[in-house]
């Protein structure tokens, strides 16, 4: 028997890529292209649907090429699944873009999940005390939908609110493109539009399944409850459910695959991780297996996310969810989550003074900044005859919430600390500021473990994958900070696997996504947290918990 492929796309914050999956979970080629962003004022983040579908469709004729351009190769490609940032995407009555800018270009339809312009309106809505807020942690986040309709309603009612038809998440609107078949993503509309996916004991008042008319009617969204929620759809589809007939004829050239082909219903990115990561048997590297109820799975790039999958709901304060089938379907997932991660890594690296002496070591040594900085890390460490390198950071402090913290505080408004600057801008001082910071945004998924186990979970193994999960260090970091094994996927685009595994369920290929998960994910190495360090961390923990309190209460003086 020949064994099938399946295509994964995955659009993340700055680039899109493709995978040609096997039914094994083996990627066999890969493709990556950058996406435009435009920043039209502080805290806007914008994007178009029509440059990232044509990225999409680049990347998928890629990987599909890359091994064969005959057309009996292609047929055997099975499926095909999409995963995306939880971004926002505006569309007319004919599918063209609408504007969510204040800018005259009609391209930028897409509000990005970074963007932070729906502040005011989330507190707004968070001040309602409604019931749907305990579905996610007790407080929306400007990042979900519901602020930033209302911010387009408020701010943009006739260039956007009025001309436009159809609002979609982005993974949605690249099955939409793909397949002209508008049904909607279940973990989509309960992980961001505070869709009542459970559909169980629904509140007073609701309509449409999982649609609350209180809730919408309360916000000041209640044209959306008057229309009938035709800007939002009622067809809901769990993850990996066919959507529609498939492949359209149009789509199908675009991406240079088969018309017809099935399309899984999509998922976030972050949830497209899990799915391809937490599923691994760890047998091997256990010695036992354990069950889905006990693992985290992290998916650490631009931004981190961490997923605890539970049988029931379990409610955690200022962690996202429960959420109802939104990455397993028939479990309920928690979703903790640092906004910004490797991009705060970014920023810390490149604002320093000795960034360009960085930058000029790594390209004379053939090897990448984080490379080099790791490197670096080690050798002061010997020099400074230190027993570990972490106690470069002994005194070295870092809150990494320059982007607001989105778990388990839940507060936007949190800002960045760093306890322990001296006038020293050397290359040594940048390597200990680089690893504090690391060390500071474990400490920040030790937090969030913490809450979420002090919730009901159970969480006693780390599951990582994407971007961050590439440095070694980060890795490492992790591991002792919590306490916890990390388990390292073997594939390390473990969020390409999972969209695979979307469109590998829609091609019935597999009677469920949790048998897809037993067969097309893998572990790869086991990382071990080092008992020495366990006091050490445990004292860095305190000051980490202790500056966070400091915070707010230097803003409660400020503002007295």
């Amino acid at each position: 028997m020949v064994e099938p492929y399946y295509v994964g796309v995955d659009v993340g914050t700055a680039s899109v890529r493709a995978a040609l999956v096997s039914g094994n979970g083996k990627i066999v080629s890969s493709a990556i292209r950058p996406l435009k962003i435009w920043k039209s004022q502080p805290n806007y983040f914008e994007q178009s649907s029509e440059d990232i579908w044509g990225n999409v469709c680049t990347v998928v004729k890629e990987v599909s090429s890359s091994i064969s351009s005959d057309k009996d190769f292609i047929q055997k490609i099975k499926g095909i699944g999409f995963d995306a940032t939880c971004s926002l995407v505006a569309l007319d009555s004919a599918g063209n873009p609408v504007t969510v800018s204040p800018t005259q270009d009609n391209q930028r339809n897409v509000i990005m999940w970074l963007d932070h312009r729906a502040i005011d309106q989330a507190q707004r809505i968070n001040d309602t005390k409604h019931e749907v807020l305990s579905y996610v942690g007790g407080s929306i986040s400007p990042e979900m939908e519901m602020p930033k309709l209302l911010w387009l309603k408020e701010n943009l009612p006739e260039k956007c609110w009025k001309k436009c038809d159809l609002f979609l998440e982005l993974p949605e609107f690249l099955t939409y493109r793909a397949t002209d078949n508008p049904t909607r993503s279940m973990c989509s509309l309960v992980c961001k539009f505070n869709y009542m996916g459970h559909n169980s004991q629904l509140r007073e008042g609701s309509s449409n399944g999982g649609w609350v008319d209180s809730f919408l009617k309360i916000i000041g969204l209640e044209d959306l409850v008057d229309t009938e929620y035709s800007k939002l759809g009622c067809k809901v589809s769990s993850g990996g459910e066919p959507v529609g007939k498939g492949l359209t004829l149009r789509a199908a050239n675009d991406l240079g695959l088969w018309e017809g082909m099935p399309v899984g219903t999509s998922l976030i990115d972050a949830h497209a991780g899990g799915l391809g990561v937490i599923g691994a048997d760890l047998s091997l590297l256990l010695g036992e297996n354990i069950p889905l109820t006990s693992r985290l799975a992290i998916i650490c790039g631009t931004s981190s996310c961490h997923m605890a999958i539970s049988q029931k709901p379990v409610f955690v304060p200022g962690v996202w969810g429960p959420y109802y089938s939104a990455m397993v379907p028939g479990l309920w997932v928690n979703e903790g989550g640092q906004s910004v991660t490797g991009k705060l890594i970014d920023h810390v690296i490149e604002t320093h003074v000795a960034y360009p002496e960085l930058k000029e070591k790594a390209e004379n040594s053939g090897s990448s900044i984080y490379e080099e900085l790791n490197r670096h890390v080690t050798s002061l460490a010997e020099k400074r005859q230190l027993m570990n390198v972490a106690l470069l950071a002994q005194n070295t402090h870092v809150i990494p919430d320059f982007h607001g913290n989105r778990s388990p505080i839940a507060d936007p408004s949190m800002t960045g600390m760093i306890c322990g600057l001296t006038l020293v801008t050397d290359i040594d001082s940048l390597a200990v500021l680089y690893l504090a910071t690391l060390q500071a945004l474990a400490h920040g998924t030790r937090h969030i473990i913490e809450s979420l186990n002090k919730a009901g979970h159970c969480i006693n193994t780390l599951f990582l994958c994407g971007g961050l999960s590439k440095n070694e260090l980060f890795i490492q970091t992790h591991a002792d900070v919590t306490g916890l094994p990390c388990v390292l996927p073997r594939e390390s685009e473990s969020v390409l696997v999972g969209s695979a595994i979307l469109g590998a369920c829609a091609s019935g290929d597999f009677s469920s996504v949790q048998e897809a998960m037993k067969s097309m994910n893998a572990a790869g190495k086991l990382v071990m947290p080092q008992d020495i360090l366990k006091q050490y961390y445990d004292k860095k923990h305190q000051v980490f918990l202790q500056m966070l309190q400091n915070q707010v209460e230097y803003r409660a003086l400020m503002k007295s």
